[in-house]
């Protein structure tokens, strides 16, 4: 499994690229999930080259499409980020779909998302990228049933999934259900956990992104409420993720989350050898 980090992890914190690039390395990430805003101010310039010298890639931008907003502003945004992705060399931009939960989403804002979603994926699809919709609350793709739909719908082949494991699971969905009904659609991972269900709501945007906002209630990746050492057995080997860390101790958390990650894929991966070995 390629393992990145993400640069929204340090939203707060006063750090330059650089920095950030080696820490990841040094740390033994694969590579930066690069947040929208952050790429927009570093500006233009071949920065995947850049990336490369480190041994680093960034495999997707993430960032939020104006989905209801007129044709001309959500193609001008699109055609920026897709530039901005190209100069990093990153081959998916993720987003939201919507900013309203499918339950209380009319047919007719439903169909708008859905045209503007294939719309965008097109674009993309025209420069060899990818559009990945997140699951997530709050949005149409917020329980397995409405995002499979949405796929349906848009009916793109460059538009696939960010698979948010537990953002699936606080939506009410099984993770585990839920990634076999949408597998052939899933082309990433975002990896988080949380003490316990009432917890969820630091995961809300509001929260996030404010300063003082409530971090009690994050937890290692192996220590809150989903359970990940059984949902990473489903996975491919090859499969890509990032580590999704919004709370504190970025410096000490990010790096024993990836070890801890590295040491259960590698026994998943131990375990396979020797069955084939048995069978063999």
């Amino acid at each position: 499994m390629r393992v990145s980090l993400c640069t929204i992890s340090f939203r707060h914190h006063l750090l330059s690229i650089g920095e950030i690039a080696r820490f990841a390395r040094g740390s033994g990430f694969d590579g930066i999930e690069l947040w929208g805003v952050h790429a927009r101010n570093l500006g233009p310039g071949d920065h995947g080259e850049w990336l490369a010298a480190y041994g680093l890639r960034v495999p997707m931008l993430s960032d939020y499409l104006p989905l209801d907003a007129p044709p001309e502003a959500l193609m001008e945004r699109t055609a920026g980020l897709c530039r901005l992705a190209r100069q990093w060399r990153a081959p998916r931009l993720r987003t939201f779909a919507g900013t309203k939960g499918s339950a209380t989403t009319s047919p007719e804002e439903r169909a708008l998302m859905t045209t503007r979603l294939r719309e965008s994926a097109s674009h993309l699809a025209d420069h060899g990228m990818r559009l990945l919709v997140e699951t997530h609350p709050d949005t149409l793709a917020d329980t397995a049933a409405s995002l499979m739909r949405l796929l349906e719908e848009v009916d793109h082949p460059a538009l696939k999934v960010n698979f948010d494991a537990l953002h699936v699971w606080e939506g009410g969905d099984d993770p585990l259900a839920a990634h076999d009904g949408l597998a052939e659609h899933i082309d990433y991972y975002h990896l988080k956990n949380v003490r316990a269900r009432p917890d969820l709501g630091v995961f809300e945007p509001a929260n996030v992104y404010a300063a003082a906002g409530r971090r009690d209630g994050m937890t290692g990746l192996f220590e809150g409420a989903l359970d990940y050492r059984s949902f990473l057995d489903a996975l491919d080997p090859n499969a890509e993720a990032s580590l999704e860390w919004f709370g504190d101790a970025c410096f000490s958390v990010l790096p024993t989350d990836l070890l801890a990650l590295r040491d259960v894929t590698a026994r998943r991966r131990n375990a396979l050898g020797f069955q084939m070995d048995i069978a063999g």
